[in-house]
């Protein structure tokens, strides 16, 4: 129970107690003036009944307040359920979005990778020639370089050198 509430029924209930003990003077008749006229009527009696009227006023205020409090928390309810159905909608969509854009850039980095990949192996096969014909001519003039050597050991030596084809 809230303080504020425990704090009215102590006061309410001490108004009754107060009205009970002192109930030979709330039902005594005076002369009241109401402005225009003037009534004979139990002063007590006639608080008492403002006192409960006033009462069941702020009742009917509070009830009045809580309701349209629980309507309106209920209302923001909604529309924060709303915006987040919303959020969460879009932070699908830009998730989509993201996964998109990393498949396009991922198929964008395959296609180039690719690409690459076949340029080297491209250019590692011209290399292979390349290193091959080098291979080639190398041998070849190494032969003609070792012929001529076995030239002219043969016209040095006077041709007393044994042929390896004989």
């Amino acid at each position: 129970m809230y303080l504020r509430t425990l704090l009215i029924m102590v006061v309410l209930g001490s108004l009754i107690v107060f009205a009970a003990l002192n109930w030979m003077a709330f039902v005594s008749p005076f002369k009241l003036s109401v402005g225009f006229t003037t009534v004979e009527a139990p002063l007590g009696l006639v608080l008492l009944g403002i006192v409960g009227l006033l009462t069941l006023l702020f009742l009917i205020y509070i009830v009045f307040l809580q309701s349209s409090s629980l309507l309106e928390s209920r209302r923001q309810a909604r529309a924060l359920q709303n915006q987040r159905e919303i959020a969460e909608q879009v932070e699908a969509s830009r998730f989509s979005q993201m996964r998109s854009y990393l498949e396009g850039e991922l198929k964008d980095f395959a296609e180039k990778n690719e690409t690459a990949r076949t340029s080297v192996i491209a250019r590692l096969d011209q290399l292979e020639r390349d290193l091959r014909l080098a291979v080639e001519q190398s041998a070849n003039s190494l032969a003609a370089y070792i012929g001529e050597i076995d030239d002219r050991l043969e016209k040095a030596a006077g041709g007393k050198l044994p042929s390896s084809s004989e």
